[in-house]
């Protein structure tokens, strides 16, 4: 069966401006793209359908190239802070939300963020506890490297006021010694999202459709995430996604990084890198190396501005870093390290020269926001991928200027100064840290502005990129990430038959028609998963 694809704006991105009237397609793959006629007379014997684009725009599929797939899916399930802009409207959402909901069972809420309030004072225990004191109450910062929990909450969580501060994470207190109920990074925060109940395959598999779905809607086709770690460990992570995907039929492509905790046990099971299921995939081994700037936990060579007593947190040791570099080669594996701070890149590099991956094999850097000349000296001359997520611009800056030192700033956020060195960059969100949706990102690499700002400030002009730029970090970029660039990222032919098409055509319009572009068509494998029904398709 083979499907003509036409009348539309098709862009292959196998070169700036590159463009095809028509794309035949037979069994997830594309045969041919080039004029329409040709194709109509070449393959008018094997064409079983025809797709009317309806003047459309058709890119290669969109790939998010990090985020956390059941995160996003639980965000969409959950109290969502993340628009909220003041404490009082934060507390005002949750004291709603206990009163809904039965007495003894936990609210969980997602995505405060201080910086985006008038007034930045914290949210801590004492006033959650005010809102409720029958309910185990936790807020999620939208970094996902710091919560608040109540009394309730840490009393059913065993946590005592005599608990010892785990190493690479924080517990806090007020002046008088007693627990606040904020903890962050993994170590800290473990010790309270452990004992929250409900956490059953079943509740994984709602999560996934309800994100891929949302995936869907957004024109993305798959995405790299990092899940098998923090619902009930890896097995029950796995199975929900190979429920959900492969014997219920939601294609999508998932490439699964490996929690460097997970790894052990994926092995166990008879898993290794780039095994798995058509659509599922293991990746590299994910390891965090640092914190988040919003919480100032990301480590820095230099301290805070706003709080010169710290230079963030070091998840692990130098020595340690390298040690678990060795573990993922020892598995055959790539790592994935997590490194916002400059000093914790620093100290990943170090940990990559001293243990490179095997011939063929690529690391990836994510984040790379605090960065150093000389550490894109060394970083250039690696297999090496930094996985960067353009939306961190807009939501970081301007109070990010306040908390880091000017000359860390000049380096920093630099994506154009990454691919004019030769870098190869894949493009994500971190949802459900940020807003999920691809035009975002794009939007964010090319004009570095806010999309709510009146005074349409641009953070770092010299580092804006071209729209093709942009696309190509989700399209080439994140193919290249998995070692796929030879059968994704292009409408090629040989390459996966996967695309998203939207209802502008985002390369001619102003680029402010990013922010209201939307997807109106997602295929993958040749196969439609999402129409709208706004559009005439």
């Amino acid at each position: 069966m083979g499907i003509l694809w036409g009348n539309g704006n098709i862009y292959t991105m196998t070169e700036e401006g590159s463009m095809a009237e028509a794309i035949f397609t037979e069994q997830g793959t594309i045969i041919e793209a080039g004029e329409a006629s040709e194709l109509e007379k070449k393959y008018h014997s094997r064409i079983t359908e025809r797709v009317n684009l309806n003047h459309a725009t058709m890119l290669p599929g969109l790939v998010d190239s990090h985020m956390h797939l059941v995160g996003h899916g639980e965000r969409l399930m959950r109290l969502d802070l993340s628009e909220m802009k003041s404490r009082e409207e934060v507390l005002r959402a949750v004291r709603d939300k206990c009163r809904v909901t039965p007495e003894g069972n936990w609210v969980v809420a997602e995505g405060w963020n201080e910086n985006e309030w008038e007034d930045s004072t914290l949210i801590l225990s004492d006033d959650l506890d005010v809102l409720s004191e029958s309910h185990p109450v936790i807020l999620k910062r939208i970094c996902r490297h710091a919560l608040v929990a109540n009394s309730r909450a840490m009393k059913e969580a065993a946590v005592a006021q005599d608990v010892k501060e785990p190493a690479g994470g924080v517990i806090g207190r007020y002046p008088d010694g007693r627990l606040n109920g904020m903890f962050k990074e993994d170590p800290a925060q473990e010790l309270v999202l452990n004992c929250i109940p409900g956490i059953t395959k079943e509740y994984i598999e709602a999560a996934l459709r309800m994100a891929i779905s949302d995936c869907y809607r957004l024109g993305l086709t798959g995405c790299h995430t990092e899940d098998l770690h923090y619902y009930n460990g890896f097995l029950p992570t796995y199975e929900a996604f190979v429920t959900v995907i492969e014997k219920e039929g939601m294609s999508f492509r998932a490439n699964l990084l490996v929690h460097h905790e997970a790894a052990a046990d994926v092995h166990g099971h008879g898993y290794s890198y780039r095994g798995g299921t058509t659509y599922i995939e293991f990746d590299s081994m994910k390891i965090f190396a640092d914190g988040s700037l919003g919480g100032n936990t990301a480590l820095l060579s230099k301290p805070y501005s706003d709080q010169p007593e710290t230079q963030g947190v070091a998840i692990f040791t130098p020595e340690e870093l390298k040690e678990l570099v060795k573990k993922a080669r020892s598995l055959h594996m790539p790592v994935a390290i997590h490194a916002i701070g400059d000093l914790a890149f620093e100290y990943a590099l170090d940990a990559i020269e001293a243990f490179p991956p095997e011939q063929g094999l690529r690391d990836r850097l994510i984040h790379a926001q605090i960065m150093r000349k000389d550490l894109i000296h060394r970083a250039k001359s690696l297999p090496l991928i930094f996985d960067i997520q353009p939306g961190f611009v807009p939501s970081d800056f301007p109070w990010v200027i306040e908390k880091v030192s000017s000359d860390l700033i000049e380096q920093s956020y630099a994506w154009k100064t990454y691919l004019d060195e030769g870098i190869h960059c894949a493009g994500g969100s971190d949802a459900p840290i940020e807003k999920l949706n691809p035009l975002l990102g794009i939007h964010a690499a090319v004009t570095r502005t806010k999309p709510d700002s009146e005074d349409r400030e641009i953070f770092g002009e010299d580092q804006c990129l071209s729209v093709y730029e942009a696309v190509s970090l989700y399209t080439k970029g994140s193919a290249y990430a998995i070692g796929q660039e030879q059968k994704r990222g292009k409408i090629a032919p040989g390459y996966t038959a996967d695309f998203t098409v939207l209802d502008t055509n985002i390369f001619s319009a102003e680029k402010s028609n990013l922010l209201t572009a939307s997807a109106v068509m997602t295929v993958v494998d040749g196969r439609i998963v999402y129409k709208s029904a706004d559009y005439d398709l």
